[in-house]
């Protein structure tokens, strides 16, 4: 089933490297005709799209886990849509799909792209739109494998102290919720009263360390004087540095990000105090959601459980329009979101 008339795709692709901060310059805005996908094939249009802290790492050149974005191209970006045009028997008009739809209003895909973008379809009666770019997407999984996978929380411990950077963000409010779930204690650290108000009272984590009013040194020995079992970092830098003086023996350190240094003009800071390692007999792991492609149903099945029975939340930040991409992107590093950081693209 074909939708009758030519559609015109609005586009944002990188114009140049940025150093830096990925100022408005960095972009261009183009505008095209929606190509006809053929046989096999579908056309997406976005309903939202995901803005992520990695995007500033695939806007650089260089070896990376990913390749970059190349300049000219359409930029990358994970985000829900809905089916407008079909060639394809698996999937019907007004299907809701998640995927890489980029920073686009419509994506156009052969039989075989398809699968590369990672179409999938999704049932907004497990979980709303804005839920599936949160919890029950890319930030959930990362959130959920991190912490299970590499973090590996001891179960039969109870109490094992979690402590989680950007914790009001899009997956550290995921990793403290799961691991209050999993029976540990958690704490963690936030910019500023209103984040760690929410993520105390509304979320139920132990403790949240504000960095922005306090002294994040004196925050972990206030609360986790028993030292520090596991901590997923999103943030990298000093805050990194602090938390591995704190840790315990055999403690499990999970690296997300590092989004205190994706800006930097000179060269990455990396950690100070890594003999705590040594010392410690500690363990220090990156996380790449992408290598957990064929569990992600299994998470997503637990975790739209505790959705819907209430044990997990899932706070979104929605930025309305395409055009307000670049000033979106800019949010998540001046701290200046609340929750997972959305980009509301058209309306169902």
């Amino acid at each position: 089933m074909t939708s009758s008339a030519p559609l015109t795709n609005h586009q944002i692709r990188l114009a140049k490297r940025p150093m830096g901060m990925p100022t408005r310059d960095v972009w261009n805005f183009t505008e095209e005709t929606v190509a006809n996908p053929g046989a096999g094939g579908i056309v997406v249009k976005t309903l939202s799209l995901s803005i992520d802290p990695a995007m500033r790492g695939w806007m650089n050149e260089g070896k990376s886990y990913i390749p970059p974005v190349e300049i000219g191209a359409v930029m990358r970006a994970g985000g829900i849509g809905k089916v407008v045009t079909s060639h394809n028997d698996a999937y019907k008009v007004d299907d809701v799909v998640i995927g890489g739809l980029n920073v686009q209003e419509y994506s156009s895909f052969d039989e075989k792209s398809i699968k590369r973008a990672g179409i999938v379809k999704v049932d907004l009666r497990v979980g709303s739109l804005t839920q599936w770019l949160n919890v029950l997407g890319m930030p959930g999984m990362t959130g959920y494998f991190g912490l299970m996978d590499v973090g590996q929380p001891n179960l039969t411990k109870q109490g094992e102290t979690v402590v989680v950077t950007g914790a009001a963000g899009a997956v550290g409010q995921t990793v403290g919720q799961l691991a209050k779930i999993k029976g540990c204690r958690v704490v963690g650290i936030a910019g500023g009263k209103e984040k760690c108000d929410w993520v105390v009272n509304e979320v139920g984590f132990d403790a949240c360390i504000d960095y922005k009013n306090g002294s994040v040194k004196d925050g972990l020995k206030q609360h986790c004087p028993e030292g520090v079992d596991v901590y997923f970092d999103n943030v990298g830098g000093e805050i990194l540095d602090t938390v591995l003086t704190r840790i315990n023996k055999k403690a499990r350190i999970i690296i997300c990000g590092a989004i205190s240094q994706y800006n930097n003009t000179t060269a990455v800071n990396g950690p100070k105090n890594y003999l705590s390692l040594l010392v410690n007999r500690a363990r220090m792991e990156g996380i790449v959601v992408f290598d957990y492609a064929d569990r992600y149903h299994l998470a997503v099945a637990e975790m739209a459980g505790y959705l819907k029975n209430g044990k997990m939340k899932s706070k979104e930040d929605v930025v309305v329009g395409i055009d307000k991409f670049p000033e979106a992107l800019l949010m998540l590093f001046e701290g200046k979101n609340f929750g997972k950081l959305v980009l509301q693209v058209a309306s169902e």
